[in-house]
C-alpha cells in the first residue's frame, strides 16, 4: 500500500462543502476552519497501534505542497476508560488545512491509485422528503431523577467532587432518515462546534478533548451550562449568572484541574486560563477553559494522550474511578460511544479529538437515532433543573434530525 497526495486545487471539489462529499456514508471530522473527510476502506486498525500501523505506509507527494500528506484514521472511543476500539484508514481522504489549501490522499495499491482519485463525487443535495417521527425515552425519567439524587448526596457526604448523569432518549422514524441532510442542518447551525461522521455515529460537539500539532497540545474543557433564548440581552445575563454560579464553579474547576494534571507530566509547560470565559452555541451556553502546552521529548501521540484524559470530569466526574461507578450503576442504560471520543489521527501521531457530546447513533437501517444528554451534578444540584438542562443540550440534534 502507498499513500499518494494530489491537488484538488483547480478541481470541483476545491470549495465544494466537505459535508457534500461525505455525504451518507463518508466518514467526516471537521472544526470551524479546518476539516477531513475519508471515503471507502483501505484498512482497520486498532486504536493503540495506529500510529505504528499508519507509519508503516509508504509515501508519495504528487501535489505542490512540501511534502506528502500523512495517511490517517478516524475513528471513535467509548465512554468507559481503556475500552478497545478499532479506527478506519480510508482509501481516500480529503483534508482541508483551513490555510486555503485542500488535498486528496490516496491509499491503495499502486495501480488502484488513479481509480480512486477518479471516483471522487460531490454528492447534490438531500431530496425534501416527508417522514413523521415518534420520540421516546428508554428509561423512565424518575430513573434519571432518582440517579441525579444519588450523584448529589454521593457530593454532599463527601465522597464525590462531581458525577455527570445522563440520559437516553430514542428518535424513531416511518422511513430512513438522511445523515446527509443531518450534517447540512449541523453545519449551517453550529459552525463553531466540532462536527463529525463516523459510521452512523453523527453529532456537533462543542468540547475539544485533545490536539496535538507536532509538539503543540491543546484541551478546551467545558463544564456548566446555561440555555440560550435567542434574544442578545437575556443571553448575557443568563452568561453573567453562570459565570457567577459557584455550582457551575466548581463543576468547571474539577474539569481543568484534571486536564492540567494529566497533561503537565508530558509537557516542558501548559498555560490555561486563569477563568473560565463563556463559550456560546445556538443551543447553550458553557465556561470554557482554554490550556495549551509544549510537549516534552519524545512526543507523546494524541492517541496516548486520548486514553490519559478520556473520560474528563465534564463527562465522568472526579474522582473518576468512583464517579464511573457511580454512573454504571445508577444510569439504568449504558453508554457505549456518547461520552468518548472522536477523531482523527496520522502517521506522526498528530490529530484532533472531541468529547462525543451532541450526538447521535444511528441504526444499520437508519430508522431509529439515540441521543443522550447530561449534567454535572454537585451538592447545590436540583434534580428538576438538571433534567431542564438535558432537555436543552438534546434539541441541538433533536432539531437536526426532525427538522422538516
Amino acid at each position: 500500500m502507498i499513500a499518494v497526495t494530489r491537488d484538488l486545487a483547480g478541481t470541483p471539489f476545491e470549495h465544494v462543502s466537505l459535508v457534500d462529499i461525505a455525504g451518507n456514508d463518508g466518514l467526516l471530522f471537521r472544526s470551524a476552519t479546518s476539516g477531513r473527510v475519508g471515503l471507502g476502506c483501505a484498512a482497520v486498525v486498532d486504536v493503540d497501534r495506529a500510529v505504528e500501523e499508519l507509519h508503516k505506509i509508504e509515501r508519495r507527494n504528487d501535489s505542490s505542497a512540501d511534502a506528502a500528506l500523512l495517511p490517517l484514521a478516524f475513528g471513535c472511543l467509548d465512554f468507559l476508560p481503556g475500552a478497545s476500539a478499532t479506527l478506519t484508514v480510508p482509501e481516500l481522504s480529503i483534508v482541508d488545512d483551513g490555510l486555503g489549501h485542500r488535498y486528496a490522499v490516496v491509499c491503495a495499491a499502486e495501480h488502484d491509485i488513479d481509480r480512486i482519485f477518479g471516483s471522487l463525487t460531490v454528492n447534490p443535495p438531500p431530496p425534501p422528503a416527508a417522514n413523521s417521527f415518534h420520540v421516546t425515552s428508554p428509561i423512565a425519567i424518575s430513573t434519571y431523577l432518582e440517579a441525579v439524587t444519588r450523584a448529589r448526596d454521593a457530593v454532599r457526604s463527601g465522597k464525590l467532587r462531581k458525577a455527570v448523569i445522563a440520559r437516553p432518549v430514542v428518535v424513531a422514524a416511518d422511513h430512513a432518515m438522511s445523515i446527509h441532510a443531518v450534517l447540512r442542518r449541523l453545519d449551517a447551525t453550529f459552525k463553531s462546534t466540532y462536527r463529525f461522521s463516523i459510521h452512523g455515529f453523527v453529532g456537533a460537539s462543542p468540547e475539544l478533548l485533545v490536539s496535538v500539532s507536532g509538539a503543540t497540545v491543546r484541551s478546551h474543557p467545558l463544564a456548566g451550562t446555561t440555555r440560550t433564548t435567542g434574544n442578545d440581552e437575556v443571553d448575557a445575563q443568563l452568561a453573567a449568572e453562570l459565570l457567577a454560579s459557584e455550582k457551575n464553579q466548581i463543576e468547571h474547576q474539577a474539569a481543568i484541574e484534571m486536564v492540567r494534571d494529566s497533561l503537565l507530566p508530558f509537557c516542558s509547560y501548559l498555560d490555561w486560563t486563569p477563568e473560565p470565559s463563556i463559550i456560546k452555541v445556538a443551543n447553550v451556553q458553557h465556561l470554557g477553559s482554554l490550556a495549551e502546552g509544549h510537549l516534552s521529548e519524545p512526543h507523546p501521540t494524541v492517541v496516548e494522550l486520548l486514553r490519559e484524559l478520556q473520560p474528563t470530569p465534564a463527562v465522568g466526574g472526579h474522582p473518576r474511578a468512583s464517579a464511573i461507578d457511580l454512573i454504571v450503576n445508577s444510569e439504568g442504560f449504558t453508554r457505549g460511544r456518547y461520552g468518548g471520543a472522536v477523531g482523527w489521527v496520522d502517521a506522526a501521531g498528530d490529530g484532533e479529538w472531541a468529547v462525543s457530546l451532541r450526538c447521535a447513533e444511528f441504526s444499520d437501517d437508519r430508522q431509529k437515532a439515540r441521543l443522550v444528554a447530561g449534567g454535572g451534578i454537585v451538592a447545590d444540584s436540583d434534580p428538576e433543573a438538571e433534567l431542564a438542562e438535558t432537555q436543552a443540550k438534546l434539541q441541538a440534534m433533536l432539531g437536526a434530525i426532525i427538522r422538516p
